[in-house]
């Protein structure tokens, strides 16, 4: 399988993709995608990482492992591919959005590749899936890669905002250097926990008041 991430994480991340771990997760993977019907696509594993450029990268919303069903995952959490039902959470996130910003969005389309190209990494900590099996590819290595991408980008980077929704994705917060970031927690917009506290959190609003206290363009969620 080749190695088709944005040249920028390539020069962040070289020393993770020597390691014998990342080797092993690679072989286990081609080996997957040779044997079983996985998802993404081959092509869009990565996709998080080429969209949003580590230079570009000033929001991240951490997501667990793609979608298992067909044609729904394209390499960014919480995103569908144009054409596919929205998923619950995804339905959730957006009417947030409305709730939060006071404006009516159109979200029949569920492709957020028009955040990422913004600057907003969607990173699954998982970044494959075996079809109509959730969680098939967790604690084969990639966990360890993207807690490695998180720890740089706190390193490396300042003022990023990181969205941490539900349990999962908070316990990353012992990666995050709250001294230069904003970290924002609440709820995962799943049915099951929406309604504790993910409702209401107004995240887009926040984000986009720091990021342009620290004069950093914001993002447009309705674009």
């Amino acid at each position: 399988m080749k190695l088709n991430i944005h040249s920028s994480w390539k020069k962040e991340l070289n020393e993770e993709f020597n390691k014998p771990y990342f080797e092993e997760l690679i072989a286990y993977i081609s080996k997957e995608y040779a044997e079983n019907t996985c998802y993404p696509e081959q092509d869009e594993i990565f996709q998080a990482f080429n969209k949003a450029t580590f230079d570009k990268v000033k929001v991240i919303i951490i997501g667990q492992d793609p979608y298992h069903g067909e044609g729904q995952a394209n390499g960014l959490s919480f995103s569908v591919n144009n054409g596919i039902t929205n998923p619950p959470s995804l339905r959730n996130i957006f009417k947030e959005i409305e709730s939060d910003l006071g404006i009516e969005y159109n979200s029949e389309n569920g492709d957020l590749k028009k955040w990422a190209d913004q600057g907003v990494l969607l990173l699954n900590a998982v970044l494959t899936v075996r079809g109509g099996e959730a969680g098939s590819h967790q604690n084969k290595g990639w966990e360890i890669f993207t807690d490695k991408v998180i720890e740089t980008i706190s390193k490396e980077k300042e003022n990023v905002v990181f969205l941490l929704w539900g349990n999962y994705a908070i316990n990353k917060k012992r990666l995050i250097d709250s001294s230069k970031h904003l970290i924002l927690e609440a709820p995962h917009p799943s049915p099951l926990s929406a309604y504790r506290g993910f409702f209401g959190c107004k995240h887009f609003s926040k984000a986009n008041y720091y990021l342009r206290k620290n004069g950093i363009k914001e993002i447009n969620w309705v674009k």
